[in-house]
């Protein structure tokens, strides 16, 4: 199998093609400035990508635009399998963003095109499959719309993405060698069906379906639908929607054709052939989620079509590609990733090119809930430490489980800074190299007798361990939690008498 530089991997497409990738058993190098993504997908996609997959993706984070960033993404790959193509998603994507802010878009989609021309063909690589648009068909005049429909976008989004297609195809015949495909694609939905990977958009989405699935999750209160007197079957505009999947799967298809076949220039729909309304949209992510999505009709936006769906025969012709996975399955996975994930990604760090485990503090750990929390989020994907009470002996599973496993007495802790210093050591000597983001306080004294039972030794020893301990070690470890996501977790109890 080849090296490959994905562009934009951890975005929505790209971790999903990353997923797909891997399965085929190619190495990755995947270079992403994280401006609308998040590190923690391409985490999760090295979880779903199994233990055949360790070692073979690396994360170098830069952008584009930037020709030092680039050749550090080629530098990434072995020096005996040099990247042999380039699949390119990084870009800007919001239709509504573009045209408050042309520059940005033509400096990102373009210039950062055009560097990245100029650094695979430094570097020898001739191999390119193009993450385009079907934006840039317009107000189609026919529908389902061909590749020979007329290029005539209407916003500053659309121009770019032509304007880098226009670009691709005099670069192709002007130097014979290249293998390109421009893959034109529609409305991109739904998520891994583990519900581990989906779309994160940053602030208010700019698309249907995280809309949606963010109404039904309780994220925004209702949908705004664009029209309700369109010439449809039920009067809201019509679209072609396409399963993730199934669109991860066509880059691979892309692909394996470019590398199969001689030198050429592909331009291809991916698409289903098959147009849904929003309000049929809607109505299948109720069934799928059992919420109600509720939603308003308003005016029409302007640049809207009535249809936009793709023919998208060229596709199963050229690549044998065609969608395999209908509306039900789109809304089906797609709230998977929303209800588990209502919040999107959290946040992940980058170290040396190697994505840093997400790392949890357990305190009281040997305990029956304290192993069942160890089992849990180890099963998750976080890396567990361990701690408990030198009498309290985990269990071999328990122990087979974490990452480390730390012996310390709590309510030596809160009265010995000795003790402290010594138990924040050892904490941080089993987290270097990890991303350290909780804590989870479990360990505690409970006494249920009366209050004329307990005496005045049993009050200290409760109050060192159930109250001054916590609140030493959270004091203590602060600073060494993640800025920006560090949490602290409390296990309390409630008991009647």
């Amino acid at each position: 199998m080849t090296s490959l530089l994905i562009t934009g991997g951890a975005g929505f497409i790209g971790s999903h093609t990353c997923l797909v990738l891997l399965g085929a058993g190619h190495d990755l190098v995947v270079l992403d400035n994280f401006s609308n993504s998040s590190p923690e997908s391409l985490r999760r996609v090295m979880e779903l990508a199994g233990p055949g997959a360790d070692g073979r993706l690396t994360v170098v984070e830069g952008d584009i635009r930037n020709p030092a960033d680039l050749e550090r993404a080629f530098a990434a790959a072995p020096a005996n399998r040099p990247i042999e193509a380039v699949i390119h998603f990084a870009g800007l994507k919001a239709v509504g963003e573009s045209v408050q802010h042309p520059l940005r878009y033509w400096d990102v989609n373009l210039s950062g095109s055009r560097q990245l021309l100029s650094a695979m063909q430094a570097q020898g690589c001739r191999t390119l499959v193009f993450s385009s648009s079907a934006t840039l068909y317009g107000i189609p005049e026919q529908v389902p719309i061909p590749e020979t429909a007329p290029i005539q976008p209407i916003n500053p989004y659309g121009h770019s993405k032509a304007a880098v297609e226009q670009l691709l195809a005099d670069l192709s015949a002007s130097e014979p060698g290249w293998r390109i495909a421009r893959l034109r694609y529609f409305n991109p939905v739904g998520a891994h069906p583990s519900g581990l990977i989906g779309e994160d958009p940053s602030g208010i989405p700019n698309n249907l379906f995280p809309f949606v699935s963010q109404v039904a999750v309780g994220r925004r209160e209702r949908l705004q639908v664009f029209g309700g007197d369109w010439p449809t079957r039920d009067g809201s505009g019509v679209r072609d929607y396409i399963h993730v999947m199934d669109l991860a799967e066509g880059h691979k298809a892309a692909l394996d054709t470019l590398l199969a076949e001689t030198p050429q220039m592909l331009t291809l729909n991916l698409g289903s052939g098959q147009g849904h309304s929003v309000l049929e949209v809607v109505a299948a992510f109720e069934r799928a989620s059992g919420r109600a999505v509720p939603y308003e009709l308003v005016e029409r936006r302007p640049g809207d079509a009535a249809s936009t769906v793709a023919d998208p025969a060229l596709a199963l012709k050229r690549l044998g590609w065609r969608t395999r996975r209908s509306l039900a399955e789109m809304c089906r996975d797609g709230w998977a990733w929303q209800s588990v994930n209502p919040n999107g990604y959290s946040t992940a760090t980058i170290q040396g090119g190697e994505l840093m485990p997400k790392t949890v503090l357990i305190t009281g750990a040997a305990g029956g809930i304290g192993s069942g929390l160890v089992a849990a989020l180890a099963s998750a994907g976080w890396a567990v430490i361990g701690s408990d009470h030198p009498a309290a002996g985990p269990d071999p599973s328990t122990l087979q489980h974490c990452q480390g496993w730390i012996t310390a007495d709590l309510a030596a802790l809160s009265r010995h800074p000795d003790h402290l210093e010594a138990f924040k050591s050892a904490v941080l000597t089993a987290t270097a190299g990890h991303d350290f983001m909780a804590i989870v306080h479990n360990a505690a004294l409970q006494r249920l007798g009366s209050f004329e039972q307990l005496t005045a030794m049993d009050w200290c020893e409760t109050l060192e361990v159930n109250l001054m301990a916590p609140v030493a070690i959270s004091r203590a470890l602060l600073p060494q939690l993640q800025r920006q996501c560090g949490s602290i977790v409390h296990i309390g109890s409630i008991h009647s008498q």
